[in-house]
């Protein structure tokens, strides 16, 4: 069990220096410089959590309903994953349920539309991506012009 924790915290830190480093960690985005249907939701719980709901929304309209449940999930995921496997652990039924297949299902639609809502201009257009060229470059351009400095 603890070395399940550690594996978690090692993520987290990773997952951490990320988000602090600004990194573009999206593949499709780094890669392809086209947003994925889930680009600008950490940028906009991030702004969520520092209490800016506009810039939030801004960045992605559905974050209201995403975080939640991708924080609730992960936090799930990483519980379970510490605590070990349990030979009586079954699949939740409410999670098997059609129900909840149903709500999966809609939400994927809704995440899908306003993706191809954003090509179209709508929601303030597609969420701003950085490539990983781009992010190298501007990191060595202001590390450049630091030396320079001195």
């Amino acid at each position: 069990m603890l070395r399940r924790g550690l594996i978690v915290l090692a993520l987290c830190g990773a997952f951490a220096l990320i988000v602090l480093l600004r990194l573009p960690f999206c593949p499709m985005a780094g890669i392809l410089g086209v947003p994925c249907p889930g680009c600008g939701l950490t940028r906009a719980t991030l702004a969520l959590l520092r209490g800016d709901l506009r810039g939030a929304l801004h960045l992605h309209p559905l974050v209201l309903v995403l975080a939640p449940i991708f924080i609730w999930a992960t936090t799930s995921a990483a519980l379970s994953y510490v605590r070990g496997p349990h030979p009586s652990a079954n699949l939740k039924p409410w999670l098997a349920s059609r129900l909840a297949t149903v709500l999966a299902f809609t939400l994927l639609a809704a995440t899908l539309g306003v993706w191809g809502a954003r090509f179209g201009g709508y929601f303030g257009g597609p969420a701003p991506v950085e490539t990983f060229h781009d992010w190298a470059r501007s990191h060595a351009d202001a590390a450049i012009a630091s030396q320079l400095r001195r």
